[in-house]
């Protein structure tokens, strides 16, 4: 009976072992940070989301037919495309249909300033979203997107709006050049679960990537922290798997969320997907946490890959997940940068906290980057995007004040969402991001 404990211990010893597998020194220098840097550049802000229209006509009815109300959306991720010709940067946002009064749920910001911030459009058309769920071939709902580095957006429609699943959740894959469709892959039945289910994260993992490869070939990982769930999809062999055990569930101890000063209930799992970087002599692992949950956890993308491994249920190879630390509190979404850092938006302090992921997750090693109280209020989106003109690396998130919205405390006449970014080398070394 006392080898149990001892064989579990063991266990955990050595898979945190298998994730620091040959690795080798740092080859970054340690953080850098000083105090007087700690602001984004600031790129867009909204009171409300101001939406465009194809006409007056089309705004009009929406209005009529309450398919649009300008307090309803909330937006939730930013991604950013540079055209690799040269050309202005796009940058896109998703306005997820929690509920009524949302008229799309994914577009991109134009230049046209309205009152409010500055107007958005329907992307790729109005065509796409009218139908409010009527329309399977459009989109539904769109939480989250992810621009890989052919151009391609992948997008996730959850089918559901206020868990009401018009249509099957689907990957949605456009070329950002043509705007036009290349790929559609429709979740079948056994990897969600249908009033329960709302997927909110994806990552396609580009096994051929430029400029060898043209990203026809992926692994693309989804988030449904609603039942609690990491779904794989193998677009080469174009079938999918749910993962789906305690590593993905909620801590209740981490269920009441706390931002500056207002707290909401939420019971999230899996929500936050990065994957270990290239060329790091580390065994390549998808690290994610849940949104209530204080754990970093990793699990080998080699297993993870494998549906075979995935066949007896909720105790399907417990053994490969790694705990990589705690951190006393939440964060939302993350991301990690190709020489290995991570950053995700801390709920408190309100900042931008990073770590090395050559190095053990612990207090001393998470380093914050950026705080301020006011503007990083529930970072719900980040990505890192590489900028073709000189190969740097520049951090994107947006932030939404969620714990207002939950709590029907949000002023419209405040700014309540921003768009910011920073140059990733700027922000490690403390050089400052504004005007980087």
């Amino acid at each position: 009976m006392y080898l149990l404990p001892l064989l579990l211990s063991a266990l955990a010893s050595l898979s945190a072992a298998q994730y620091f597998t040959h690795r080798p020194k740092p080859h970054q220098p340690a953080f850098e940070h000083d105090p007087q840097y700690r602001e984004l550049q600031r790129v867009y802000e909204w009171k409300n989301i101001q939406y465009g229209f194809p006409s007056e006509r089309d705004r009009e009815e929406v209005l009529r037919n309450g398919r649009y109300n300008p307090d309803s959306p909330i937006p939730i991720d930013i991604d950013v495309y540079y055209p690799p010709q040269g050309g202005a940067a796009r940058h896109f946002i998703t306005t997820p249909r929690f509920g009524q009064g949302v008229p799309y749920s994914l577009g991109y910001v134009t230049q046209v300033q309205r009152e409010n911030g500055s107007e958005i459009q329907a992307y790729p058309s109005y065509d796409w979203h009218k139908s409010h769920g009527g329309d399977c071939n459009g989109l539904t709902s769109v939480y989250r997107v992810h621009i890989d580095a052919c151009g391609q957006m992948w997008i996730l429609d959850s089918g559901e709006i206020e868990f009401v699943q018009h249509c099957a959740p689907q990957v949605v894959v456009i070329d950002l050049a043509s705007n036009q469709l290349i790929h559609r892959y429709r979740l079948p039945e056994d990897t969600f679960k249908a009033k329960v289910s709302r997927f909110v994260t994806i990552l396609a993992d580009i096994q051929d990537p430029p400029p060898l490869g043209v990203c026809k070939e992926a692994f693309v990982y989804m988030a449904d922290p609603t039942s609690k769930a990491i779904v794989v999809y193998d677009v080469k062999a174009n079938k999918s798997w749910r993962v789906e055990n305690k590593f993905t569930y909620p801590d209740a101890r981490f269920g009441t969320h706390t931002v500056a000063g207002e707290s909401f209930e939420l019971l999230d799992g899996a929500l936050a997907l990065a994957v270990t970087p290239n060329g790091l002599g580390l065994r390549r692992h998808l690290i994610f946490h849940a949104l209530s949950n204080e754990l970093e956890l990793a699990i080998p993308l080699d297993v993870l890959q494998n549906s075979t491994r995935w066949q007896r249920g909720i105790s399907s190879s417990l053994e490969e997940f790694v705990a990589l630390g705690r951190r006393g509190v939440q964060c939302a979404a993350h991301a990690v940068s190709r020489s290995g850092f991570w950053f995700c938006g801390f709920l408190e302090p309100i900042g931008i906290f990073g770590w090395n992921i050559q190095t053990p997750y612990t207090k001393a090693n998470l380093k914050l980057l950026a705080l301020n109280p006011k503007t990083l209020q529930f970072v719900s989106g980040m990505k890192i995007v590489t900028r073709p003109s000189d190969g740097r690396e520049e951090l994107w998130l947006l932030s939404n004040r969620l714990q207002r919205v939950f709590g029907g405390t949000i002023d419209y006449k405040e700014i309540n969402y921003r768009v910011q970014r920073c140059d990733v080398d700027d922000m490690l070394q403390g050089r400052g991001c504004v005007g980087s």
